[in-house]
């Protein structure tokens, strides 16, 4: 019979490790309504991207320009779903997945509102190195359609010797 020592079998498995590393996201966002022009947005703005297993998880803070400064954005993808959530001047969760549509509140100054997030299209190409991601979708509040939506992220690793 045959012993097996326990206490080295992990050795040879390497850990999961998270990694954190400085990045530069080029974000396009565009918002459609009926018989109104394009809304778009874009911004070049510095973040990072933190790496563990399969999960990376995009964060930057938002500026004037966004209309949500003091805000922090972070796009967690895991899988086929993107989370994205804003924490600060603006507090939301939108969950994004292609084909699914998913319930969320999003907090205002204002006050809190229901929203429904319609995925049509979700794609990316992320790796340690950066990529990029699309993420079509509409959004209705209080069950009413409001618009459709695109963000366009673009990530490159921040060249720190730089």
């Amino acid at each position: 019979m045959n012993s097996f020592d326990w206490t080295s079998a992990g050795e040879d498995i390497p850990e999961l490790v998270e990694r954190k590393m400085p990045v530069l996201l080029f974000i396009q966002g565009e918002q459609y309504y009926d018989g109104i022009d394009p809304d778009s947005v874009e911004l070049m703005t510095e973040g990072t991207m933190e790496v563990e297993g399969d999960t990376y998880r995009l964060t930057y803070q938002e500026s004037e320009l966004t209309g949500m400064e003091g805000t922090t954005t972070t796009f967690e993808v895991r899988g086929p779903q993107v989370i994205l959530t804003r924490a600060g001047g603006v507090n939301s969760q939108m969950v994004f997945e292609e084909g699914q549509q998913h319930t969320s509140l999003y907090e205002t100054p204002y006050g809190e509102l229901s929203i429904d997030v319609q995925t049509s299209r979700l794609h990316h190409t992320l790796s340690e190195q950066g990529g990029k991601m699309e993420i079509h979708y509409s959004i209705a509040v209080e069950h009413t359609v409001a618009g459709r939506n695109t963000f366009k992220i673009r990530i490159r690793r921040k060249n720190e010797n730089r």
